[in-house]
């Protein structure tokens, strides 16, 4: 898959696919015209792959490949990663971003975000236009680590079957402290986290509330659990003015090229 195909890719990018918060980078990159690479497929499909700058699946014969790791939150059995891909990528974890030759490593979704933004060929307010705006989104997309943490690993117990009550408290705790900001955020401008333009912040703020709607997926589990879901008609009452700018957002054709295919998904 490649993202602003003609050119060559600035990125390359190894990651399970589909993935919402891969589409940060490459909504971003759809903005920008900055090409990438990306390489990847379903997680469950991932043990079966060489984990390198130069990621594919095992061919025959090639089981022994890379460094045989335990698998981590999200996968299982084995997984083989080269050295060096855990000397690029120190954390082991996807997704993965590199540069073209593969000497330099990019790790966690919103700095592979940045890294799209900071490789545009020419200036698009995407990471602001002063020192004072980039720090302001910053500031948003250091928020919404916090609510990103707690709903992955809610996300993970439910998809394994065994969700746990304290997760969801602090999953809810997350959501509606998160949701509280974006929705202060917007109160006064109304259209933009950060300014009269579209950011990096509302990229983040966008995906990571995709991710969040995967919760639909597992209402029978959590009926099973004793559990009410989180994401429900009355959340989106509740915070009208952060899910009407997902909305929106959703409906811009950047967003909808990487995130539509997701959410029409859960939605059937």
């Amino acid at each position: 898959m490649s993202v602003a195909a003609g050119y060559p890719p600035a990125l390359r990018i190894f990651s399970y696919l589909p993935n919402p918060r891969l589409a940060k980078a490459s909504i971003a990159a759809r903005l920008c015209g900055v090409a990438l690479e990306v390489r990847g497929a379903a997680p469950r499909e991932l043990a079966g792959w060489l984990w390198d700058f130069d990621a594919r699946p095992l061919g025959a014969g090639e089981a022994g490949a890379g460094t045989a790791r335990p698998a981590h939150a999200g996968f299982s059995g084995t997984l083989h990663k080269t050295e060096a891909f855990l000397a690029a990528q120190p954390f082991g974890n996807v997704p993965a971003a590199f540069s073209p030759n593969g000497t330099v490593g990019i790790f966690e979704s919103n700095s592979i975000a940045r890294a799209v933004v900071r490789l545009a060929p020419h200036g698009t307010g995407l990471y602001g236009n002063d020192a004072y705006g980039a720090s302001r989104i910053d500031g948003f997309l250091d928020a919404s680590l916090i609510f990103a943490r707690e709903v992955q690993v809610y996300l993970l117990e439910l998809a394994a079957r065994q969700p746990e009550g304290h997760t969801y408290e602090r999953a809810r705790a997350a959501c509606a402290s998160y949701l509280s900001g974006i929705e202060r955020a917007l109160a006064p401008a109304g259209r933009f986290l950060v300014g009269a333009e579209l950011t990096l912040a509302d990229i983040c703020f966008a995906t990571e509330l995709a991710l969040f709607s995967a919760e639909r997926a597992q209402r029978e589990v959590l009926a099973q659990a004793g559990l009410q879901p989180l994401y429900t008609d009355a959340l989106r009452q509740s915070f009208s003015g952060a899910f009407g700018h997902f909305d929106r957002l959703c409906q811009e054709p950047a967003f909808a090229c990487e995130l539509g295919p997701y959410l029409e998904k859960l939605d059937a």
